[in-house]
């Protein structure tokens, strides 16, 4: 089975890995930093569906609803969903992980990995789309913590 892993950019973070992990998981204020996922409906339990919306691939205006599945909560390093059943031909599982460097800094990343017949279709169709949106998301997720950090 072909598997095809998409990365953002890795970011140093300048805050404590649980103090980003608290950003990441504060669904009701994706709206105001979050440029690819502009809001998340879940209740973080794993095994419970997570709604995530999204800004139209082209460009267009308007958005959409993926629904996937919490998979991994293991604050305040890794989270995963996967899209479960919802997309036949092609199962997604997003990663991410926060790698504490030290007290006050930490490192964020997030993968997503195709799977399925239709996977090359997806990644050609899609591939840019979606690491611009995770290299965006993995900025944005920065400069939010580093404005929200009080200074010490």
């Amino acid at each position: 089975m072909t598997e095809i892993v998409i990365s953002s950019v890795p970011v140093e973070i300048s805050a404590p890995a649980a103090f980003v992990w608290d950003v990441l998981v504060d669904y009701p204020n994706y709206p105001q930093w979050n440029p690819y996922t502009v809001a998340v409906h879940t209740t973080l339990a794993v095994g419970d569906p997570v709604d995530l919306t999204l800004p139209n691939p082209d460009g267009s205006a308007g958005t959409f609803v993926n629904r996937e599945y919490i998979r991994i909560v293991d604050p305040p390093h890794h989270l995963r969903y996967d899209t479960g059943d919802e997309l036949p031909g092609i199962f997604a599982v997003r990663d991410q992980w926060i790698e504490p460097l030290g007290p006050d800094r930490c490192r964020y990343r997030t993968t997503d990995t195709l799977s399925g017949k239709h996977a090359r279709l997806v990644y050609d169709t899609n591939g840019a789309w979606i690491k611009a949106g995770f290299d965006a998301v993995a900025n944005a997720l920065k400069a939010r913590a580093e404005l929200l950090r009080p200074a010490r």
